[in-house]
């Protein structure tokens, strides 16, 4: 039993950590303020490996593990939570479907390009309407002759407009359950097919060189081949992938109140009041000792969730780890960027430092992935509580 990565784990994220101090913390303010994706940032990141992690080598990747992806997700973003959501969404939410549930022939199309960062691939789950209710999805895709002909829209959607997107897998009704609820299915459509087409992108509190966008299908055609796994087995499908999706969002999280840390112990270090630093006074000392114990707290239940993953433990048991990961490190993120905001007085409402952005960034922790409240039912679910 041990609560520590491993010694190739430890090396990597010294790997990691470097290049995201070198490469990524520098421009990582501007990269906010012009509320675009850098793609020269990605395709660095791409250079390192970091895409390719948990894919095959014969698919162009490392064929590392799932925890270790955490830990890339942690490093980058403890400096810049865009670039984390980036790597995370890429893998987790691009790479995860075709990976888990492609043939043979739809992982040797899509995957080497992917893994090597190359191109990038989104997941188009969310609606208007269908958020945590995934079930109530509306977009729908009928099969005629060899095509499937796609109408809908989907929200919030990650990577799905960059210069690097080459597709977006969405889910959609395609039919009618032996139940009498909805089939729904996953069907890749690449970018550029006509009647795709990729709205303008948000403006976001948060997440600013991050890529976000709603799409919406209007008689999209694509070839039947395209349907990933099998016909209605798509709410199973994203089920699975938000599982481990929370898990790399805990991580996400983790390297955020991290961030927070190491900023606002060197500046209650360096900072003076009354002849002596900030961080001789306890009313700063015992809030960065608290934090630092949130971090700690918050790295344990993410990377035991993450070994689970790797051990290949029953879903069940995963998804109740996912959660409590996701809920309690996405709630220490945010407590984190309101201490250190304060331990910054009114630096910490200048953009010039960092703690102004990650406060920015942190509220979304809470609601993608699931929002708190879900993490919440189904860690009470799996109580045996009959909650609804």
């Amino acid at each position: 039993m041990t609560f520590e990565l491993s010694p190739e784990h430890q090396s990597f994220r010294a790997v990691v950590a470097e290049f995201a101090a070198a490469e990524i913390a520098p421009h990582a303010a501007k990269w906010d303020e012009a509320h675009a994706l850098p793609v020269e940032a990605v395709t660095a990141m791409g250079k390192l490996g970091l895409f390719g992690l948990v894919v095959p080598e014969e698919y162009g990747g490392t064929g590392g593990d799932f925890t270790s992806l955490c830990v890339a997700i942690e490093e980058i973003g403890r400096v810049d939570q865009s670039l984390g959501l980036t790597l995370e969404a890429a893998v987790g939410l691009g790479i995860g479907p075709i990976l888990a549930w492609g043939t043979p022939e739809q992982k040797r199309r899509w995957l080497p390009d992917l893994a090597s960062g190359a191109a990038l691939a989104g997941f188009g789950l969310t609606e208007a309407e269908a958020g945590s209710d995934a079930g109530a999805t509306r977009t729908r895709a009928v099969l005629e002759g060899d095509e499937w002909v796609i109408n809908g829209a989907k929200q919030f959607i990650t990577n799905s407009g960059t210069p690097l997107t080459s597709l977006v897998t969405v889910t959609a009704r395609t039919g009618q359950a032996e139940d009498g609820t909805a089939e729904i299915s996953a069907i890749v459509v690449p970018a550029g097919t006509p009647g795709f087409t990729v709205e303008p992108s948000y403006r976001k509190l948060g997440w600013h060189a991050s890529d976000t966008h709603p799409l919406t299908f209007q008689d999209c055609r694509v070839p039947a081949g395209h349907l990933l796994g099998e016909r209605g087995a798509g709410f199973r499908q994203f089920l699975a992938i938000l599982d481990e999706g929370r898990i790399a969002i805990a991580a996400l999280a983790t390297g955020l109140a991290q961030g927070c840390l190491d900023e606002a112990t060197a500046y209650a270090t360096s900072r003076t009041a009354f002849g002596k630093p900030i961080g001789a006074k306890q009313g700063v000392a015992f809030q960065l000792a608290d934090l630092r114990v949130a971090v700690e707290a918050s790295r344990l239940l993410t990377y035991k969730a993450a070994a689970m993953k790797d051990a290949g433990r029953p879903r069940a048991e995963l998804k109740e780890a996912a959660a409590m990961a996701k809920l309690f490190a996405s709630e220490a993120a945010v407590s984190a960027t309101r201490t250190a905001t304060q331990v910054f007085g009114g630096y910490g409402f200048m953009e010039e430092y960092p703690v102004a952005r990650f406060y920015r960034d942190a509220k979304i922790l809470e609601i993608g992935e699931g929002t708190s409240e879900i993490q919440r039912l189904v860690i009470a679910r799996a109580l045996g509580l009959p909650v609804e």
